[in-house]
């Protein structure tokens, strides 16, 4: 993936090593596959943003760790490539896209959802407009999820902007509407078409990067799709319970996934992401 050396994103507060406080969610179970699963179904993160008690700003704190700081830079490029292609897309719709500010943080943060922490995984917070990551997610997808790679990465990040611009859209608002007025089980089918749709997005993004900037390299799509397959629920449950339910999914099954994604990197039309009502995918195991 070619991302060294292109526009780093000023769209980021950097909390790292800022000394966060406060439970960690599933910090009991010691291993960091049980804290993603907490995230991964429906672990919803209720306070204030954190902030220096001096100026009432975000905490803006670095880091003297290499491999994390270049892990940040990474992260920052690919949020600034998320900002110029969404920044076209929306003008071409006649919208302004105003773009999400994301924070990088280690172990815990608040957030306006909300105590941020690495169990949670990445999550976008609508009570703030922002997105939340800490780096060692990124690890994580390679030695826990076997999968490795720059792009794998990528894909979490514009996943998350996706979210960011469903909540732009209006759709956030509507799901949560829904919400309720239905069942559990109901209510998970419709967080399933939520992901999926987010999913697509992220697609679109990998689609317009790569045509407009010759970003990807071989085997960068095949790391996005790796990711989007090993984080499905039915493998997690397998992976976790030993068995699949599938009323208790959230984020959709593996193929599900890889389908949606797949198809925004293949037409880049936002337009064939309608996941609510569309049910080609209705087959897939």
């Amino acid at each position: 993936m070619r991302w060294q050396g292109r526009r780093e994103s000023g769209n980021v507060e950097d909390r790292r090593g800022s000394g966060g406080s406060g439970m960690l969610v599933g910090g009991g179970l010691g291993t960091v596959i049980i804290a993603v699963i907490i995230y991964l179904l429906g672990g919803d993160p209720s306070s204030y943003i954190g902030t220096d008690s001096d100026t009432g700003a975000p905490a803006q704190v670095q880091t003297s760790n290499p491999q994390e700081d270049e892990a940040a830079r990474f992260v920052k490029t690919v949020l600034a490539d998320t900002e110029d292609v969404w920044t076209k897309l929306f003008a071409q719709r006649g919208e302004r896209y105003r773009p999400p500010v994301l924070v990088l943080f280690r172990g815990s943060t608040q957030s306006g959802c909300g105590m941020a922490s690495a169990a949670m995984g990445p999550f976008y917070c609508p009570g703030d407009k922002k997105l939340y990551i800490d780096l060692s997610f990124y690890d994580e997808l390679h030695t826990r999820f076997n999968a490795p790679g720059d792009f794998a990465m990528a894909y979490v990040v514009a996943h998350e902007v996706a979210h960011y611009i469903q909540d732009q859209w209006g759709i956030t608002d509507q799901v949560s509407q829904l919400r309720g007025r239905l069942s559990k089980v109901d209510n998970n089918r419709v967080s399933v078409r939520l992901e999926l749709q987010a999913d697509f997005l992220a697609g679109v993004w990998a689609h317009y990067i790569n045509q407009e900037r010759n970003y990807l390299e071989a085997g960068d799509i095949e790391e996005a799709l790796r990711a989007a397959n090993a984080i499905g629920d039915d493998r997690i449950q397998k992976q976790t319970r030993g068995y699949v339910v599938p009323d208790a999914f959230t984020h959709g099954t593996s193929a599900q996934r890889v389908y949606w994604f797949t198809k925004g990197f293949k037409t880049g039309d936002i337009e064939q992401g309608d996941t609510f009502n569309s049910r080609e995918d209705a087959n897939l195991q």
